[in-house]
């Protein structure tokens, strides 16, 4: 009776303590490729219709090559090539290819240019100039396309999104708002930009105000009023949106992927940090900064930086982390929503 008795309580106290059966099942994120080694900072990524993965890196520490560096891997992972950037700075975020030309637009966040760039000997032409002249930093970091070809980037300093013609030229402002600035922590405000698929909508993050706001795209063309869609995505950094309408968003500071669904519900918490290996690389998700689809994936940069590097301020729980970031990496993690219980239908 007494070992049945202390059997009842030890069953008792896993069923109290244990985790809720329905918590996020968080499906893990797996290295998928490795930047060779002196390269840091993986931070665009986008894949070509081979399923080869693209990634540029944020060379805040500077590179090898003095120019900007691209990174292409094939579907397995393997480095194919590396393409240094002819007359760019070291500072590459985003990068995709034009819709209709086919060509490959990169983003110099340093110069404030978006580049036209050979995807193979890296040579370049300036698709569009966003300077101001002066020494205002615009902080361009996100580009996407409506249908007719028109190039949106987002402006993380000057809180705007701007437009550019389907062959380039001179950037207009499309919108600009007290929405798209912060003064947070990362110092970053518009950042990812998505249309929804009905194209009524751009959705643009700020990463420093952990916001997603909502901007309707009317049907001249033109801006609508920017309004908060969702608060509280810890460091919304990424933004990619599926074919379901959901918000796939890399959660820069919370180290995952957040799902949230076009009502405004999260559905999903995907990948986690699990430390730095034997080598110094990331387990999971390091400050993950970009994601793309591809296949039955959704591959994911690793950016691994220190944000002391913009001042002491902007220290955050993961900047010891990255400080100790010997190989930089770039993860995976399977394109699926797990279910849960309790979500109504549709």
């Amino acid at each position: 009776m007494r070992l049945l008795s202390r059997l009842l309580v030890a069953v008792l106290a896993v069923a109290f303590l244990a985790p809720p059966a329905h918590a996020w099942f968080r499906t893990p994120a797996t290295r998928f490729a490795t930047l060779p080694p002196g390269a840091k900072h993986p931070e665009g990524i986008t894949v070509d219709q081979h399923g080869n993965v693209y990634v540029t890196t944020f060379g805040a520490e500077g590179t090898s090559s003095g120019t900007g560096q691209m990174f292409v891997f094939n579907k397995h992972g393997r480095l194919i090539r590396e393409v240094n950037v002819a007359n760019s700075s070291t500072l590459l975020l985003d990068l995709a290819f034009h819709p209709t030309s086919g060509h490959l637009l990169v983003l110099d966040f340093g110069a404030s240019k978006v580049l036209t760039v050979d995807p193979v000997s890296g040579a370049s032409t300036v698709f569009s100039d966003i300077s101001s002249g002066g020494t205002e930093q615009p902080g361009l970091n996100v580009l996407t396309f409506d249908r007719g070809g028109n190039v949106y980037v987002s402006a993380s300093f000057a809180g705007a999104v701007y437009k550019i013609a389907p062959g380039g030229g001179a950037a207009t402002t499309w919108v600009q708002s007290d929405l798209l600035k912060t003064s947070g922590v990362p110092p970053f405000g518009a950042n990812g930009v998505a249309f929804n698929r009905a194209q009524t909508t751009l959705f643009v993050n700020n990463t420093g105000n952990d916001t997603v706001v909502k901007i309707p795209f009317n049907p001249d063309g033109t801006a609508g009023t920017p309004a908060i869609f969702v608060n509280s995505v810890n460091g919304a950094d990424g933004l990619i949106i599926d074919e379901h309408d959901n918000l796939w968003i890399a959660a820069n500071q919370a180290d995952e992927i957040v799902v949230i669904d076009p009502s405004g519900r999260t559905i999903a918490k995907l990948g986690d940090f699990g430390g730095l290996d034997h080598d110094g690389a990331p387990i999971g998700l390091l400050f993950p900064a970009s994601l793309v689809f591809s296949g039955p994936f959704v591959y994911v940069t690793n950016l691994a930086i220190d944000l002391r590097l913009f001042g002491a301020a902007n220290a955050t729980g993961d900047s010891p982390w990255t400080a100790d970031v010997k190989v930089h990496t770039i993860s995976r993690i399977p394109a699926f929503i797990p279910p849960i219980p309790g979500l109504p239908k549709h």
